[in-house]
């Protein structure tokens, strides 16, 4: 009794629930999973953000009645992650029984929150208890809540209880620096395991100390061969997967759609779950199939349930950059194709025009500069036009501009010019000198007597050479083009 009441108290229960659970199913052969049940349906728990590893067999059995196909097709071990095996690190931290603190980043539907529990899931010791946090809902009293318990458990550990606290945090770069900070300590002392995911570079998003505590796992985009392969699983799966999802026993699903949707969901594994879903639902539908008699999902079913090609763009993330990024070395390298491709994916992805604009007109004065001086007036035009015109008219003004940039013969004197110059006021800095006498302006009497314009020569008049520059940069160069 005394054994079963303290997981009982590991749970978060109180020591008179247990106790009157216990005493109200003695005689249960499981007595942990019925005195669990007798709680929650005699005490309704308080509403809580924190998602704790361990729940019965009722409760789940209820819970996965109404969970969409993506969430009950998550693999439960780590032998069933697909398209990550570069990730040697985890199997062998759980063949060690002594996982590390992680930061898995990686795009979204590539099993950051699958890997996260079936580590848990695949450790032989049963030493971890597993907590989930999200960084979208959870608050500064959610996480306290959650350090507190870890500490707890870990100064008051029992030989063969759960001591030590697996604590994954979805969405962690939403955390701010005071919730990151409050990880450290228990990260440290061993209360925690932390894992947390994103799907923003740990680099600008979280804080460096943080980072020097755990080890950054990068998860790479699904390949089509491994989207095939999750949704072969979900389409025949008899208990999980899409027969359940419609409530009969045989639902078949054809070649095409496996291959249509893991070469549009942009290896989003969850995209293209998602869409199998509701096409079998489409498909039953269409078919006014009310008996349990089987049917076959088709390619047309597909198409209308992903209606477009699923793109992965973030328009505040590093997608983001990496696009405009790749733009823009295009332009420079004077390749229109792929210009023109870049161009082509930020505007199918819903990019603002004049953003891009903006930048055309950057690259118009940086890359080109002086080699076509009309290049400018080309990137303001066509920054003019998208203001003018707006989506989807102003597509064609930003590709001719593209094209005309990434045609244009380049040259980045001007811009080698200005950082030269820069870097001699900085390294002159505090020292640098007034303006010579000559070049400066004398609009009142007192002015001239103090020798301001004294000595200047009006080129029109007398095109004659004098000095522009400070008598210490005589003869320096920053501009190196051709005279003339």
């Amino acid at each position: 009794m005394e054994k079963e009441k303290q997981q009982l108290l590991e749970m978060g229960f109180s020591d008179d629930l247990a106790s009157q659970a216990l005493s109200a199913t003695a005689g249960n052969s499981n007595s942990i999973l019925s005195a669990t049940e007798w709680i929650l349906t005699h005490q309704q728990p308080p509403a809580s953000k924190i998602n704790h590893h361990y729940q019965p067999q009722s409760q789940l059995r209820n819970q996965q009645e109404e969970q969409p196909l993506a969430e009950r097709m998550r693999p439960q071990t780590i032998t069933q992650i697909v398209g990550q095996d570069h990730l040697s690190i985890i199997r062998s931290a759980i063949a060690s029984a002594r996982l590390p603190s992680l930061i898995l980043w990686g795009p979204p539907g590539t099993g950051k929150t699958s890997i996260a529990r079936a580590i848990v899931n695949s450790c032989s010791s049963s030493s971890y208890r597993f907590v989930s946090l999200s960084a979208v809902t959870a608050g500064v009293k959610d996480v306290r809540d959650v350090v507190d318990e870890a500490r707890k458990r870990k100064r008051n550990s029992i030989k063969g209880t759960i001591t030590r606290t697996v604590l994954f945090v979805d969405e962690v770069h939403r955390f701010n620096k005071s919730q990151l900070d409050s990880f450290l300590p228990v990260i440290e002392d061993g209360s925690i395991v932390f894992i947390g995911a994103t799907t923003e570079n740990p680099s600008f998003h979280l804080i460096t100390p943080l980072l020097s505590r755990c080890t950054v796992l990068t998860l790479n985009p699904l390949q089509p061969d491994h989207v095939a392969t999750i949704l072969t699983r979900a389409a025949d799966d008899p208990d999980k997967g899409l027969a359940h999802s419609l409530g009969r026993g045989s639902v078949q699903v054809s070649r095409e759609v496996i291959e249509y949707l893991s070469h549009h969901c942009d290896g989003d594994a969850r995209v293209a779950l998602n869409a199998l879903e509701i096409a079998a639902v489409s498909a039953a539908a269409r078919l006014d199939i009310s008996d349990h008699s089987a049917f076959t999902v088709l390619l047309d079913d597909a198409k209308e349930a992903l209606q477009s090609k699923h793109l992965s763009y973030d328009k505040d993330g590093e997608q983001h950059y990496n696009l405009i990024s790749a733009l823009h070395k295009s332009m420079r390298g004077s390749d229109a194709d792929a210009s023109i491709y870049w161009l082509a994916r930020m505007l199918e992805a819903g990019e603002q025009p004049l953003y891009i604009a903006r930048r055309l007109i950057q690259f118009s004065s940086e890359d080109v500069g002086l080699a076509d001086p009309t290049a400018l007036t080309q990137a303001v035009s066509c920054y003019q036009a998208c203001h003018f015109l707006g989506m989807p008219e102003c597509s064609i003004n930003l590709a001719q501009c593209v094209i005309y940039l990434a045609r244009a013969p380049k040259s980045v004197a001007v811009y080698k010019a200005l950082q030269a110059a820069r870097k001699s006021v900085r390294d002159s800095a505090g020292q640098n000198e007034g303006v010579p006498l000559h070049l400066r302006n004398a609009p009142t009497k007192l002015m001239k007597e103090l020798g301001y314009a004294k000595g200047y020569i009006y080129p029109p008049d007398n095109p004659s050479f004098q000095s522009y520059l400070p008598a210490s940069l005589q003869g320096s160069k920053f501009l190196d083009w051709p005279d003339g």
